[in-house]
């Protein structure tokens, strides 16, 4: 159902539609029923409404909620309802994509369907990459899937360094981490079961980073220097467009996510 995605679709109308009706969601949760103080909002805001033309963003943040996209943006003075501006984001299909209902409606809220464990190189990954390809900000949970434990950040998916790694112009990268969901809409709250409806009075905390300064070049090198004495079973990987076969790949991811892992645990730590 990629065509629901696309903004031509009904000349854009229930793209709006839905983006403006989750977006005043959002609004609603983070900004009247709960408080949200953000830190450094400036530099976000600032990629969002006018990085350099044909530049591509990833925001890369911790996974508390099943709330934390949409109402994560819902903060004061962010574009919520703004389909144009509105994030990309990666979708657990076995959640958003369970029947064709859902799927027209997370498609037009512009979601891209992810299957758990399917490998970085699954169908829908070529779709996050035309999307960074148009120069679009795509939004990713690159530790997989939601803990709600105050603990450090955990071993990320390569995923996110794949695209990275595979748009035509290196995204910037900017990491985001937050405190407060996990009692907003906590996985055991009644009966061993999520509430409802979002809880409300709850203080929510977004810090927001810096870009990630990747050395892609140098990276790169040492990759392929690491990968020669690589020993492990091979997947498959077709090479990238620069030339990296598979076991050089897999040392570039790891060196990225782990980059990425490190600046969000110590956004997590600054508190």
């Amino acid at each position: 159902m990629e065509w629901a995605g696309r903004g031509t679709h009904l000349r854009g109308i229930p793209r709006k539609m839905v983006i403006g009706a989750v977006g005043g969601f959002a609004k609603l949760v983070a900004s009247f029923l709960n408080s949200t103080s953000v830190r450094n909002a400036d530099t976000l805001l600032s990629l969002v409404r006018s990085r350099p033309p044909g530049t591509p963003l990833i925001t890369v943040s911790n996974h508390m909620s099943t709330l934390d996209d949409p109402v994560m943006w819902g903060f004061k003075g962010f574009p919520t309802m703004d389909a144009n501006l509105a994030r990309w984001v990666l979708a657990a299909e076995d959640i958003c994509f369970k029947n064709p209902l859902y799927s027209y409606v997370f498609r037009l809220g512009k979601c891209i369907p992810i299957t758990r464990g399917g490998g970085i190189y699954q169908e829908h990954m070529n779709e996050a990459v035309e999307r960074l390809s148009n120069g679009e900000w795509l939004h990713t949970f690159p530790e997989g899937k939601v803990s709600q434990e105050d603990t450090p950040i955990r071993r990320v998916k390569w995923g996110t360094a794949s695209l990275i790694v595979r748009a035509p112009v290196t995204p910037i990268v900017l990491p985001i981490v937050h405190h407060g969901f996990e009692k907003v809409m906590p996985e055991k709250f009644l009966f061993g079961r999520r509430p409802p409806a979002p809880l409300c009075n709850k203080k929510i905390s977004i810090i927001v980073g810096e870009p990630i300064d990747f050395d892609l070049p140098n990276m790169r090198k040492i990759a392929i220097s690491m990968s020669r004495n690589f020993s492990h079973p091979l997947l498959g990987w077709p090479n990238t467009p620069d030339g990296l076969d598979e076991p050089a790949q897999r040392s570039l991811y790891s060196a990225i996510s782990e980059k990425i892992r490190t600046s969000l645990e110590s956004l997590r730590l600054f508190r």
